[in-house]
């Protein structure tokens, strides 16, 4: 994801597909960590940008990307490889798994039930059958 920005400058990427690990009922999605830039450059050069998930993805019960809880890593990752320390004890480490995108980045969330706005996801919930649909 550090060459994306570049590669898109050159022209060399038309459209961006991504994953989600969830999808809040906005369209906030969740992916693992550098989504979120990638966004941001897709935005800036005009290129689409899509997420690609099951439908079962999308958290109804969250209404926003904020009320998504964000695993960290262990900071281990970052610091040390096998028995060697990378950097001086007692410095700080941030290591999230994961970061979230804005809705307003995203062009369209496609999912088996069809591609969707971000905006739109709230409407497009499964509704319950009414007493009289059951019968």
């Amino acid at each position: 994801d550090s060459m994306a920005a570049h590669c898109m400058k050159q022209g060399l990427i038309h459209a961006v597909v991504v994953g989600a690990d969830r999808i809040a009922a906005n369209g906030d999605t969740a992916n693992k960590i550098g989504t979120y830039s990638v966004a941001i450059a897709a935005k800036a050069h005009d290129i689409p940008f899509f997420v690609a998930a099951p439908f079962s993805t999308v958290d109804f019960a969250l209404a926003d990307g904020n009320k998504i809880p964000i695993e960290e890593r262990n900071p281990v990752e970052i610091y040390q490889v096998g028995e060697t320390m990378l950097t001086p004890s007692g410095v700080d480490f941030y290591n999230p798994a994961f970061d979230v995108t804005p809705a307003e980045l995203i062009t369209a969330i496609i999912t088996e039930n069809g591609a969707f706005a971000p905006g739109d996801l709230a409407t497009s919930q499964p509704q319950p059958l009414s007493s009289a649909e059951t019968r």
